[in-house]
C-alpha cells in the first residue's frame, strides 16, 4: 500500500491507474490509419495477400503503442491543469493514483516496443511513427509545449492525421509516396475537428480566466476566433481534397455533398453542453454523426475502386 495525503492506494488500484493512462479506449481514432490502407490499395494496386493483412495488423499495434506512450506523457504532464477541469479531474494522475517516476518508465516502454515493431514494416513506417512520438513530446514537453501556444497547438496535434494516414499507407507499401495534397487536406481536416474541440472546451468552461487557467493558449482565444480558424481550415481542407480528387479520382467529387453534411454535424454537436466532440472516443454513441460518417466511408470506398464513366464527361479537362 502507498499513501498520498490522506488516501492509502493498492498496488491493484494503482496498476489499473497506469493502464487508464494508456487510454486504450480511445484506440477508436486509429481510424483515421484506415484511409491511408484504402488509397494505398487503391492507388497503388495492391492485393490484400495474407502478408499485407499482417502488416496492417502489426502497423495498427504499433500506431496504438505510440499513441499510448503520448497520452501517458499528456496525463502526467497536464495533471495539475486537468485539475481545473469538470470532467478531466477525474484522470488518474489528476487524481494522485499513480507514480509519476513509474509513469514516465511506462511512457518510454511504451513508444520503445511500437517502434520495434514499426522497424518490421520499412523506413517509411518506421519514420511515421517516430514523427508521431515526435509530435506528441513537442506538444506537452517545455519549454516548446506547443498545446499552451494559441493556433499552433491546434496545428501541431492535428499533424497527427497526416502521420496516421501515413502508416496506414505504409504499412501497405513501400516505394511509393502518399499524395502531397490529401496530406495537406487531411491536416486542415483534423484542424477543423479539434478547433471545435477547442470551441467546445471554451464554452464549457464559459469563465475566460479559468479557461486560461485550465489550457494557457485559451487566454488568447474566444468563440468567435474559433469559429472562425475553423471556417478556415474547413476551407483548406476542401481546396486541397479537390486538387487531389482532380489529379487522382474525380469520381470521388460525388462524395462532397456527404463529407460537407458530416462536417456541419460535428460543427452543430460543439455547441451542446458537454458536448460529445470534446471525447472523440465516444462519437461513435452520436447517431446523427454516424449516419452521415458511415454513408460517407461506404459512399468513398465504392468511389475509389468502380469508375464512372460520365463523370469524366461532366468535368472535363480543359485543352492546353
Amino acid at each position: 500500500m502507498a499513501e498520498i495525503g490522506d488516501q492509502r492506494i493498492g498496488a491493484g488500484t494503482r496498476i489499473i491507474a497506469h493502464a487508464r493512462m494508456m487510454r486504450l479506449d480511445h484506440s477508436i481514432k486509429q481510424i483515421f490509419v484506415a484511409p491511408g490502407i484504402v488509397l494505398a490499395v487503391s492507388i497503388g494496386g495492391v492485393h490484400l495477400t495474407a502478408v499485407v493483412w499482417w502488416r496492417i495488423v502489426i502497423g495498427l499495434v504499433s500506431a496504438t503503442l505510440i499513441a499510448s506512450s503520448n497520452y501517458v506523457l499528456n496525463e502526467l504532464l497536464d495533471a495539475p491543469f486537468d485539475q481545473l477541469h469538470p470532467s478531466k479531474q477525474s484522470r488518474p494522475a489528476a487524481s494522485g493514483l499513480v507514480r509519476h517516476e513509474w509513469g514516465y518508465v511506462q511512457w518510454f516502454a511504451l513508444m520503445s516496443l511500437g517502434m520495434e515493431l514499426a522497424r518490421l514494416l520499412g523506413s517509411g513506417f518506421m519514420l511515421s511513427a517516430a514523427g508521431l512520438w515526435v509530435m506528441g513530446c513537442v506538444y506537452n514537453i517545455p519549454p516548446v509545449r506547443s498545446k499552451d501556444v494559441a493556433y499552433l497547438d491546434v496545428l501541431t496535434e492535428s499533424i497527427n492525421n497526416p502521420l496516421r494516414f501515413c502508416l496506414g499507407w505504409y504499412s501497405v507499401v513501400t516505394n511509393l509516396l502518399p499524395p502531397t495534397s490529401l496530406l495537406i487536406s487531411y491536416w486542415m481536416l483534423g484542424c477543423f475537428f479539434m478547433t471545435l474541440k477547442r470551441f467546445s472546451e471554451y464554452r464549457q468552461i464559459a469563465d475566460h480566466e479559468r479557461a486560461a487557467s485550465y489550457r494557457s493558449s485559451f487566454a488568447h482565444y474566444s468563440e468567435e476566433a474559433l469559429l472562425n480558424s475553423a471556417t478556415f481550415y474547413a476551407a483548406s481542407s476542401m481546396l486541397f481534397f479537390g486538387a487531389f480528387i482532380m489529379r487522382y479520382r474525380i469520381e470521388l467529387i460525388l462524395s462532397f455533398p456527404v463529407i460537407a453534411w458530416l462536417m456541419a454535424v460535428y460543427f452543430s454537436l460543439s455547441f451542446k453542453p458537454d458536448s460529445p466532440v470534446q471525447r472523440p472516443e465516444l462519437l461513435y454513441k452520436e447517431p446523427a454523426l454516424m449516419i452521415p460518417l458511415t454513408l460517407c466511408i461506404a459512399l468513398m470506398v465504392v468511389l475509389l475502386f468502380v469508375k464512372v464513366p460520365w463523370i469524366a464527361f461532366t468535368f472535363p479537362k480543359s485543352a492546353p
